[in-house]
């Protein structure tokens, strides 16, 4: 079950070593560098041709190199913070900083969009298993935009930033998929550099948090949340929750070991989070998980423990329960066959989920509160609110009385939990974005299944402990790196499956079949 060498890895539906890896690696990074790193310059010097010349790009990469395109969408997805930050100093609002941070969603609709357009039009594979998953991807999609049109009329900004969050995972899933069923995808070493410098960038912060600061401009970036937090009332609202009162930057980064209070009576003290390249804990968290357990599926375990050390330093819980699940998962399959780990890994999960809404009742956990407000809100209206309607981003979250949230083990309303704001939101139908990520990990899991290939079981599994940390957390199926990394995984290695059974080369034995290297 090695997923280490070049034939193994190709047949897996993951990115195999290109034989000049430089030949692709130079002008992807180029490409993908110059597509967003230049995105804050532009915007203001004029906001209407930065948004052009995005669009313009996005479209150009899908028709003249679409191979770039799912490692163009991850690069943004990990990187385009960075740039933001590095250029703060030039944005003069909290508004337009966070229009900025925007463009990395406009780039990869755009991609999908023009991938999807050629797919319709014949452009891209069309073979009946290609067409049955498009088709619940698109009645997914379709179920989002209509509970978007409800929420729209009640609150129209969070309608539109939660239409943002669940479709762009459905976007990079669906990019993946129609082009490694397409084309000869080689990104191997392209994202493999990707996880080296993102784990070079977590311990130059954790090292020299000074000179990383500097660096990036970081109390400026940094300066603009503040400002935004404060007049929100966010600031406010986590004060009164937790009763710490930040003074300077370095106490906003200060965190209780993994946030819990479980942990309190082992003496462990607190730690300053690093957030990477992503400037959010949280994403960065996610994305050292996948970039650490991607580097372990294609052979390069020792860069693969590299990134464990700075999942402590995240103090990100789900992203070091994906590793464990993961890892588990990974050993089991050699040890009983991918059969049983799967029982085994669902009845875990499951085990997993009750003792965790057990205890956090028991201590008063916000996102158990919060999934225990979506729940109840679900039997309230089965048939859901439209989106926009409860969540964090709800008028109401600011005057939460936490306090009296924790004596009744539930809220009016449902945050910090992005299953319970789905159901709050969405009733009965977010059973479909939710039902479309599982079956879309099942049938990577059966890939798994019958080739013992780690980075399909990545794809599988990963959906499966992603989705299962969404119950206790909005980020793990909010945030790109989270979610949005795995499906673009999980695309890639069905896409790839679909390309070997649709592409024949005559007299290839299992050593030939290089067709798909994936953006992974």
């Amino acid at each position: 079950m090695s997923g280490g060498t070049a034939p193994q890895a190709v047949q897996a539906g993951l990115p195999a070593p290109s034989p000049s890896p430089l030949r692709e690696l130079v002008p992807t990074l180029c490409i993908a560098v110059a597509t967003i790193g230049f995105v804050p310059i532009l915007h203001v010097a004029s906001p209407v041709l930065s948004l052009t010349v995005e669009v313009l790009i996005a479209i150009a990469i899908v028709v003249a190199v679409p191979t770039y395109a799912p490692a163009v969408a991850i690069f943004v997805l990990l990187f385009q913070n960075l740039f933001v930050s590095i250029l703060s100093p030039l944005i003069s609002a909290p508004s337009d900083l966070d229009f900025i941070k925007g463009y990395n969603f406009l780039v990869c609709s755009v991609m999908w969009l023009s991938t999807f357009g050629l797919y319709v039009f014949g452009q891209r594979n069309r073979s009946a298993e290609t067409n049955q998953i498009m088709r619940w991807g698109v009645a997914t999609l379709a179920v989002v935009a209509l509970y978007f049109a409800i929420g729209f009329v009640q609150n129209g900004q969070a309608a539109s930033v939660y239409l943002r969050n669940i479709v762009l995972p459905l976007f990079l899933f669906q990019l993946s998929l129609l082009t490694a069923a397409t084309y000869e995808v080689r990104a191997t070493p392209f994202l493999v550099t990707l996880a080296v410098v993102l784990i070079l960038c977590g311990y130059v912060e954790f090292a020299f948090r000074d000179v990383w600061l500097a660096i990036t401009n970081g109390y400026t970036f940094w300066g603009f949340d503040e400002l935004k937090a404060t007049h929100s009332g966010v600031w406010e609202a986590e004060m009164r929750a937790t009763g710490n009162v930040p003074v300077d930057l370095k106490d906003r980064f200060s965190f209780d070991f993994l946030n819990t209070p479980l942990l309190e009576g082992f003496g462990l003290s607190k730690i300053l989070r690093i957030h990477g390249p992503n400037m959010s804990a949280i994403s960065f968290g996610y994305g050292i998980a996948f970039s650490g357990l991607f580097l372990f599926s294609v052979g390069r375990p020792f860069l693969g423990l590299a990134a464990l050390p700075l999942l402590i330093v995240c103090s990100v819980k789900g992203a070091l329960i994906t590793v464990i699940f993961v890892i588990a998962a990974w050993i089991s399959t050699r040890l009983l066959g991918a059969v049983v780990t799967l029982l085994l890994g669902l009845a875990g999960l499951m085990v997993f989920a009750v003792a965790a809404i057990y205890v956090g009742l028991q201590i008063g956990d916000y996102h158990v509160i919060g999934l225990m407000g979506g729940l109840n809100g679900f039997l309230e209206k089965p048939l859901g609110r439209g989106l926009g309607i409860g969540g964090n981003l709800s008028d109401s979250y600011f005057s939460i009385d936490w306090g009296a949230a924790q004596a009744a083990g539930t809220i009016d309303g449902a945050v910090e939990s992005a299953v319970g704001v789905l159901i709050y939101q969405m009733g009965i139908a977010a059973l479909m974005p939710l039902g479309f990520y599982f079956a879309m990990a099942l049938k990577a899991w059966r890939l798994y299944a019958s080739s013992g290939f780690l980075t399909q079981g990545l794809a599988g599994f990963g959906v499966m402990v992603v989705l299962l940390n969404g119950m206790f957390q909005e980020e793990a199926l909010f945030a790109p790196p989270a979610l949005g990394l795995m499906l673009s995984l999980t695309g890639l290695v069905i896409g790839n499956q679909i390309r070997m059974q649709t592409v024949s080369v005559p007299d290839a034995g299992p050593e030939r079949l290089t067709h798909y290297q994936p953006a992974t």
